[in-house]
C-alpha cells in the first residue's frame, strides 16, 4: 500500500483547519494540526512530515518567524496561506524560502494540486532508486538532479529550497537561451502563470543570492529586458559519483 503523504497543517482558526484536514483527507493525505508555531514544533519533533501549510498570521510566533526557523533547520516544503493580498506579504513569505503561498479566502481544490505539485518536486528525487546520480556543472558549481545538491566552487554544500531547486534545473536544462516568466512558471512551479505573478522575480533573487559572485551585478542569470532570463553559464555533464 502506498505511503500517505503526512501534511502538518497550522492555522489559529479551526473551521479552516478542519475544512483542509477534510478536504486532504479526503485526497488521499495524512494531516496533522497545531493551532500555533509552538504545538507545530511538537508535532515536527514527533513525527515525520512531509509538507506545511502555514498561515501567515498566528498568535505567539507568527508565520513568517517560524517558516524562517524551518528553513534553517532544513528544506520542509511549505505552502504558506494569507488574509492579506498585498505583493509585499507574499514576496517576503517566499524570501524567506514559502515553496508557494494561496490567498484567503482560498479553494480547497487550487491549494491541493498546489500541494500536491510542490510534493512533486520536492519528493523527486526520493523514487530516483539506486541509480547513479546525475550531475551536472557550470561555472565551477556541481548541481545533482537527482540528489538535489548543490555544491559551490569551494566544495561547500548550498542548500535549496524545492522552488529555488526547480527553478536552478529549468536553467540549467535550458542555457544561453532566454525564458520568459511564464515559461518559467510553468517549468519551475509545476502550475500556470497568473498574470502579472512576480513569484519568478523573487526566487530568481534568491538564487542569484546562492550561485552569484555579486547579486547586485549578476552574471549567471542576467535579466533580458522585455524578455525574461538568460542563464549565461555552459553547462555540462559531470561523471556520476559511486559508492556514495
Amino acid at each position: 500500500m502506498e505511503r500517505q503523504p503526512h501534511i502538518l497543517v497550522v492555522d489559529d482558526d479551526r473551521e479552516i483547519r478542519t475544512l483542509l484536514a477534510r478536504f486532504l483527507g479526503d485526497h488521499g493525505f495524512r494531516v496533522s494540526e497545531a493551532h500555533d508555531a509552538r504545538k507545530a514544533q511538537q508535532v515536527l519533533k514527533s513525527t515525520n512530515v512531509d509538507l506545511v501549510i502555514l498561515d501567515l498570521m498566528l498568535p505567539g510566533e507568527d508565520g513568517l518567524s517560524f517558516c524562517r526557523k524551518l528553513r534553517a533547520d532544513g528544506t520542509m516544503p511549505v505552502v504558506m496561506l494569507t488574509a492579506l493580498a498585498g505583493d509585499a506579504d507574499r514576496i517576503v513569505g517566499l524570501e524567506l524560502g514559502a515553496d508557494d503561498y494561496v490567498t484567503k479566502p482560498f479553494n480547497p481544490r487550487e491549494l491541493v494540486a498546489r500541494v500536491k505539485a510542490v510534493l512533486r518536486r520536492s519528493e523527486g528525487a526520493g523514487h530516483a532508486g539506486p541509480r547513479p546520480a546525475r550531475r551536472v556543472g557550470f561555472a565551477g558549481w556541481s548541481l545533482d538532479l537527482v540528489s538535489r545538491e548543490l555544491q559551490s566552487p569551494d566544495g561547500v554544500v548550498v542548500q535549496l529550497s524545492a522552488g529555488e531547486f526547480d527553478l536552478l534545473r529549468a536553467f540549467v536544462e535550458n542555457p544561453q537561451k532566454v525564458l520568459n516568466r511564464d515559461q518559467l512558471l510553468d517549468i519551475a512551479r509545476g502550475r500556470s502563470a497568473a498574470p502579472f505573478d512576480r513569484s519568478i522575480d523573487v526566487q530568481v533573487s534568491r538564487l542569484r543570492r546562492k550561485i552569484e559572485p555579486d547579486p547586485e551585478k549578476p552574471t549567471l542569470i542576467k535579466t533580458v529586458r522585455n524578455g525574461g532570463y538568460l542563464f549565461t553559464a555552459e553547462v555540462a555533464p559531470l561523471a556520476a559519483e559511486r559508492g556514495a
